[in-house]
């Protein structure tokens, strides 16, 4: 019974990201819909999205190889995964053991990589431009992702996801400015990874500026459908690391019941209710960036988390 308890409990979990992530970017627009006083779609809209292109045929090019084709199960399987590890209502869950921060970057690092070589594969213009792009934003984004997480890991004694929200959710961390750099940081690097502005418009279609759209826009039917999927878990991804490590307040601890288990599940949705809010409202006040000054501004991501993580060093040397 306790083993079937917890296959449930890790199962509601899985079922409760791949539910919520399409939910958090249809309330996303329609707050930013609403700021600038227009309706805006409605917040299932993005569900009747995945449901019309899942009905829809593939249209494929001739010269489409196997990697074109495998490519978006792949993608939405790796960020499925990494998505469903991160503690969301509670730690210490069955599979919980897997949530290592460094798998969660191997991860992620594996769908980009299939995703850039998917947008070169047919040999259009402007999948080699977004595929370019998509690189070179990552080269920045990861070593700064990896800083911060060994920061963390600093302050936690631990890479374990369930350890570092258990530590964090303590009395002991108190205030410390390394943190504060990390989830600025961490912040950035989220809104590079995801395609949100200021960093690229996920609702832009001018080619010249694209980024991720670029490199999909030869995908149709139930491949995209994957696609625009994988980029919804991505967004709840990153949202649900920055609530789990910075702000792990109601988590459940394991086997302490339904009733925690609930509680935990409801602050979880308040807390994507609450970023979702600040992201969209972020958004509707910010201008997009040129892309040339994108690597400043993940530069800026990557010096925060190696000053967090050399503030570690010294204080402990001290």
């Amino acid at each position: 019974m306790v083993v079937i308890s917890d296959i449930l409990v890790q199962g509601i979990q899985m079922l409760l990201v791949l539910l919520l992530a399409p939910l958090l970017t249809g309330f996303v627009r329609k707050i930013k819909a609403r700021m600038v006083r227009r309706q805006g779609p409605s917040v299932f809209q993005p569900y009747r999205d995945l449901l019309r292109l899942l009905r829809k045929e593939v249209v494929l090019a001739d010269n489409a190889s196997w990697l074109f084709r495998v490519t978006p199960y792949v993608t939405f399987a790796a960020i499925w995964v990494a998505a469903a590890l991160v503690p969301t209502f509670a730690t210490g869950l069955l599979f919980n053991w897997t949530a290592d921060l460094i798998a969660i970057v191997a991860l992620l690092g594996s769908a980009r990589f299939f995703l850039a070589l998917a947008g070169m594969d047919v040999g259009t213009s402007f999948g080699g431009i977004g595929s370019s792009r998509e690189v070179m934003i990552a080269a920045l984004a990861e070593p700064a992702m990896l800083l911060i997480f060994f920061c963390m890991a600093l302050v936690a004694g631990s890479t374990q996801l369930s350890t570092v929200a258990n530590f964090m959710g303590s009395s002991g961390v108190g205030l410390r400015v390394s943190l504060g750099m990390a989830v600025i940081a961490l912040i950035m690097v989220a809104l590079a990874e995801n395609a949100r502005i200021p960093v690229d418009n996920p609702a832009t279609h001018l080619e010249l500026t694209m980024v991720h759209e670029a490199m999909v826009l030869e995908y149709s039917g139930r491949h995209l459908a994957m696609i625009e999927f994988g980029a919804f878990l991505k967004l709840l991804l990153y949202i649900s690391l920055i609530a789990c490590v910075f702000f792990p307040w109601k988590i459940a601890l394991f086997g302490t019941g339904p009733l925690a288990y609930a509680v935990g599940a409801g602050v979880y949705i308040v807390k994507l209710a609450v970023a979702g809010f600040l992201l969209a409202l972020f958004e509707t006040a910010t201008a997009k960036m040129r892309v040339f000054r994108v690597p400043q501004f993940l530069g800026a991501a990557l010096m925060l988390g190696l000053l967090g993580t050399l503030l570690l060093f010294v204080s402990r040397s001290l």
